[in-house]
């Protein structure tokens, strides 16, 4: 048998019926999805679309299709190669083909059965053939039985990186398919047959030597893959937050000084029983199953955990939350699915966007779409939009870069300078005014008479290290302007700490995001700067992923990561080439011009409804997602997330001369879904933590997982329930959850026989998937 799972990204994987198989072929979503990466082909083909533009498509798409795991099933319900069973098929590919159907009907249509093929398919690219077929001997290892069957088609051009027992293959629609053998695919019985059908060249020395080579297969099977087939095979149960047990048992042994030897087997044997049932739902008979015995009777690991469970609750302990957390990461190393990465840029973009990233290396380009913003509203001044609430805002909006050492942070820069160059000029003015007046003040006698500060020193760009009376002092001249400032490290920040209270600058990060905020100081010195002021502050700044999660590690629930929006440059393969920028000229200049003045004219407040309908659109979108994930910090962070995505739209359209269309919303919600995916990935989990810190012991709670995904299609309210506790939730909020997805009609619910003349107790409720929660 083998495995099927709902998309690339799911961590889940059950084993495939022929029902399963059926309804994903026919899904009208894989058929859309490979209907859209076939019309781009045919695009490129035209010339209308280049080839780079189809592989970011394509890839994009092919993670929404649903897939299977030919080479096996895993006995824990997660793809990985330590825990898969091989199901004795292997799965060979002919890559960049112009036409599959006719390279099939040429070198396979008619030798199905000696071959032993199972499956074939047209690939989702529509570029390529895959063949399923059964390993023709037991013995015979992965590659081997793709060398066996490239032998058999006389084709060196196949895929060889088609090895491990836990890769995947995309489905397809139905008529994709060429060739499909159903009772030899799903059949155990099956395989057999065609084992003995396909393997005619072999000699046979009789049963008992095909007795031992089985045997050999299968002791060879284990040493690999670390795996017995065992009626536990694919019980979910047996894994936390999908990472095996077996994984965090190793890891606390690492952690805690390795694994017990005679002597002390009880001592650590109950330790690690006491630290494992906060992950275990305090399960003892969960517990006796995954902890080693090491030689102590099934009686005595009974007593000892019996003894570990009857102790009283305190927080997780600190060593088990550090295995879980390697054993995540080991499992993340070896798991063979596609990184879910951030999502792809749209490939049309608004036309200042599209200016802005015109001379930024593609790698950079989402970096740049993101950090622009704060500048560019930077020349708005007294302009306010009008937000789904009904609360007015300014265009507030910072943006922080985090990316590895080297990645090129320093793409944002450029751009940034065009942006701000006529602010400037301007400031260079004012500041040249100011420096004037401190010489002639400096110049005169203590008891002189001294000229007054001059009026309208608005400056608007600051320096990154200004001090606190500073930065009021500048706020309080702007007249209401915005103040500006990019930043090469996010903790030149602390410089606005102030000396009279700690963390004065995340306070400064919030009341810049909040409409109508106060804020200054009070000095009884005549010299001293005595102002309050309404924070209108746009910022950016760069920093390295690791320091900047420890940046915002004290103030993780206190608001300023909410309020930022975040953006990140993907980590390069080695070697690869240096990106190379485009020239900012004259020319460029002059295209960003129009849109600039279109910027500094406005005035009041501006209208937007197509910016105000699609608020509310991905307002309810982000909800359903809540709604499925039930992800509190998710739906937390995506309330001011939307907010900065508005006002995104806004900017634009106020920039584009008061014109709005297709691209800019587009743009607008992969920005929102994009800076939600940088703000899960970087801090969901250490946000999650701590927030259950207090209120639900320690456990740690995953980020975006939607939790409709890891139930079956067909599911009652105990499967639910044991879902929200294997990832740390609790039980009582099941209900709610479950009458929220009936409401948005993600499932529904029926009854079996026996419910239905028995007032809807809960054992006989079924709930059922719709075709909406996907």
């Amino acid at each position: 048998m083998f495995g099927i799972g709902n998309n690339v990204r799911s961590r889940v994987v059950q084993e495939c019926t022929p029902e399963l198989f059926h309804k994903a072929i026919d899904s009208p979503l894989v058929a859309r999805i490979c209907a859209e990466i076939e019309d781009a082909l045919e695009a490129v083909r035209r010339g209308e679309m280049k080839k780079e533009d189809f592989e970011t498509l394509k890839a994009d798409r092919k993670k929404k299709l649903p897939i299977i795991t030919p080479h096996a099933t895993f006995k824990n319900g997660r793809r990985l190669n330590a825990d898969a069973v091989a199901s004795g098929l292997s799965m060979y590919d002919v890559d960049h083909i112009n036409d599959p159907r006719g390279y099939y009907r040429e070198y396979v249509a008619g030798h199905e059965k000696e071959l032993g093929i199972v499956l074939a398919h047209v690939t989702p690219s529509t570029e390529g053939l895959r063949l399923l077929f059964v390993i023709p001997r037991a013995d015979m290892e992965l590659d081997a039985a793709q060398r066996w069957m490239s032998e058999r088609l006389g084709n060196t051009g196949y895929d060889e990186a088609v090895k491990d027992l836990a890769r995947c293959s995309f489905l397809v629609p139905r008529d994709y398919i060429l060739y499909l053998d159903e009772e030899k695919l799903f059949t155990t019985e099956g395989l057999k047959t065609t084992n003995e059908e396909t393997s005619p060249h072999e000699e046979s020395s009789g049963n008992e030597e095909s007795d031992m080579k089985n045997k050999e297969a299968a002791d060879r099977n284990e040493k690999t893959t670390g795996n017995k087939e065992s009626p536990d095979s694919g019980n979910v149960s047996l894994t936390f937050k999908g990472i095996p047990y077996t994984e965090i048992i190793r890891q606390w042994f690492l952690i805690t000084g390795g694994e017990p030897q005679k002597g002390e087997r009880n001592t650590r044997l109950h330790r690690l029983a006491s630290h494992l049932r906060y992950i275990a739902d305090n399960n003892e008979e969960l517990l006796l199953r995954i902890i080693p015995g090491y030689g102590l009777s099934e009686k005595e690991m009974r007593e000892l955990i019996h003894s570990a469970c009857s102790a009283r609750f305190c927080s997780t302990p600190k060593e088990m939350l550090q295995a879980v957390r390697n054993a995540g990461e080991t499992a993340d190393e070896n798991d063979t699915e596609e990184q879910d990465g951030p999502p792809a840029m749209p490939k049309r973009l608004p036309p200042l966007i599209s200016l802005l990233v015109s001379r930024t290396p593609e790698v950079y380009r989402p970096a740049v779409a993101h950090a622009v913003f704060p500048s560019l509203a930077a020349h708005l001044h007294r302009t306010r939009f009008r937000y789904i609430d009904n609360v007015w805002h300014e265009a507030t909006l910072m943006n922080v870069l985090m990316a590895g050492t080297g990645a090129g942070k320093d793409c944002i820069s450029e751009p940034i300078n065009r942006i701000m160059a006529d602010i400037r000029r301007r400031d260079e003015e004012n500041l040249r005014r100011e420096r004037e007046w401190k010489n002639e003040i400096n110049s005169k006698g203590v008891n002189k008479d001294k000229r007054k500060r001059p009026e309208g020193l608005i400056i608007q760009e600051i320096d990154a290290d200004m001090t606190n009376p500073a930065f009021v002092m500048r706020t309080a001249e702007a007249d209401e302007h915005f103040l500006y400032t990019k930043m090469n490290e996010i903790d030149q920040f602390d410089a606005l700490r102030g000396s009279g209270r700690n963390q004065q600058q995340f306070q400064i990060m919030c009341l810049a995001f909040d409409p109508g905020n106060r804020y200054g100081q009070t000095r009884v010195g005549t010299q001293s700067v005595t102002e309050k002021v309404t924070i209108r502050f746009n910022w950016n700044a760069a920093t390295t992923i690791l320091k900047g999660k420890r940046y915002f590690s004290r103030v993780l629930t206190d608001g300023p990561i909410s309020r930022i929006n975040f953006c990140t440059i993907p980590e390069r393969e080695i070697g690869a080439d240096m990106p190379v920028y485009g020239t900012y000229d004259a020319g460029f200049d002059e295209e960003l011009r129009p849109y600039i003045e279109n910027l500094t004219r406005a005035t009041g407040e501006v209208d937007c409804p197509e910016a105000f309908r699609l608020a509310k659109k991905l307002k309810e979108e982000c909800a359903d997602f809540a709604r499925l994930s039930q992800s509190r910090v998710y739906e937390n962070l995506s309330f001011r997330a939307n907010v900065i995505a508005y006002l995104k739209a806004c900017v634009l359209y106020v920039a584009n001369g008061g014109k709005w269309d297709k691209t800019t919303e587009d743009f607008v919600r992969w920005s929102l879904e994009y800076d939600l995916w940088c703000k899960m990935e970087f801090f969901g989990a250490d946000i999650e933590e701590t927030m259950n810190l207090t209120d639900n012991g320690g456990k740690k709670r995953p980020g975006r997982i939607n939790l409709l995904e890891l139930l079956p299609d067909e599911f009652t309210i105990n499967d639910a329930v044991m879902v929200r506790r294997s990832l740390g939730m609790d039980a009582k909020g099941t209900n709610n959850m479950i009458s929220q997805w009936i409401c948005r009609r993600y499932i529904t619910k029926s009854y079996t026989e026996k419910g239905e003349n028995n007032n809807e107790s809960n054992s006989n409720i079924i709930y059922k998937k719709s075709s909406k929660w996907k």
